[in-house]
């Protein structure tokens, strides 16, 4: 053998070994420790730790209307935008069974406060129109027949909704003309917004937090809780 080729050989083991060392090493940084220095957790389960009771958010009633007993112990408060889908969803699968399990048996007193979205463009009238029927002792007549009949027609259709549920008319229709009540729908968003609402619709169970359109069961979970 040349001596060319001897040097070559001496080369080629050498520089096979070097490499070997070089991808041993590689691998066990990759799949001993994880790449970019994060450790390799494997199949080690993570510890269970506590879950931390719901935070307790102290939200005002203010002065809006009440349905139910004055004197019940679980008292819900819902902000709501009369224009919003999940509101119209939680109306129509939900609130009925809230109303007929708890608000009518003296367990709840619910309130509903305005909270309407900026980009809903009959919201605010909606909250307004409720706000004068509720200065005639009929919110929750309105609350039901804006949500039953939809907002599509704005002043036009609330004004009608006075008439339908026999309001006096003309102060109906002077108080939301006028925007007598457009300060108290904005003070209501002002005191979710403070609450951390975010969305609609949004409720505070006994100043515990639930959000969404979520099904009887969930707030009868926590109804019950409030209750024992």
């Amino acid at each position: 053998m040349s001596e060319e080729l001897k040097g070559k050989s001496k080369f080629d083991v050498k520089t096979l070994a070097i490499g070997l060392v070089v991808g041993f090493v590689v691998s066990y940084f990759i799949f001993g420790f994880g790449l970019l220095g994060e450790v390799d957790q494997g199949t080690t389960q993570p510890t269970e730790q506590p879950t931390a009771p719901p935070p307790i958010v102290d939200v005002s009633a203010d002065d809006d209307a009440v349905k139910g007993s004055a004197d019940a112990p679980v008292t819900i408060i819902e902000f709501s935008d009369y224009e919003c889908p999940f509101c119209a969803r939680f109306y129509t699968q939900t609130y009925g069974q809230i109303d007929e399990k708890y608000i009518q048996t003296g367990k709840v007193k619910y309130v509903v406060r305005d909270f309407p979205l900026s980009f809903h463009a009959q919201a605010q009238k909606a909250g307004e129109a409720a706000e004068c029927a509720g200065e005639q002792g009929q919110y929750y007549e309105m609350h039901d027949k804006l949500f039953e009949e939809g907002v599509e027609g704005g002043v036009t259709a609330f004004k009608q909704y006075a008439v339908d549920l026999g309001l006096d008319t003309d102060e109906f229709n002077t108080c939301l003309d006028s925007g007598a009540m457009a300060q108290e729908v904005k003070d209501d968003m002002s005191d979710g917004q403070a609450a951390g609402v975010t969305g609609t619709p949004a409720f505070f169970i006994n100043g515990k937090k639930l959000i969404g359109a979520q099904p009887f069961s969930a707030f009868e979970q926590v109804i019950e809780a409030e209750l024992n």
